[in-house]
């Protein structure tokens, strides 16, 4: 009998307790928008949300913020960047940059200077 008094379950699940949990095992939002008028579509938004701890979205082989400058000190270039490529954008954009100087230097053909 509980003679008129309120019971409290002891087994209750309090907000920390979900937290751990989703946190652990991570969970996985999706959802999308379409704004259409007349047949039309206008817009589409596809949502594409992961909340999980760091440990496990690195074990799911989740970690672009390990080679992100603005989030981590120190970052590199990820692994796979080829060197002889960098050189060569780097000749390229130098070869732009020449190639745009010397075309504001000299009058538009049709032109009388």
């Amino acid at each position: 009998m509980n003679n008129g008094k309120m019971e409290h379950s002891l087994d209750a699940t309090n907000l920390a307790d979900i937290l751990e949990r989703v946190l652990d095992k991570g969970i996985v939002i999706a959802g999308d928008v379409t704004i259409s008028l007349v047949g039309v579509e206008l817009l589409n938004i596809k949502l594409r949300l992961l909340i999980a701890s760091v440990d496990k979205a690195m074990e799911m082989g989740i970690n672009w913020w390990a080679h992100d400058p603005y989030l981590t000190a120190g970052a590199q270039a990820p692994v796979g960047v080829d060197p002889a490529m960098l050189e060569r954008m780097d000749r390229l954009e130098a070869a732009l940059a020449k190639a745009l100087a010397s075309n504001q230097t000299t009058p538009a053909e049709g032109q009388s200077s």
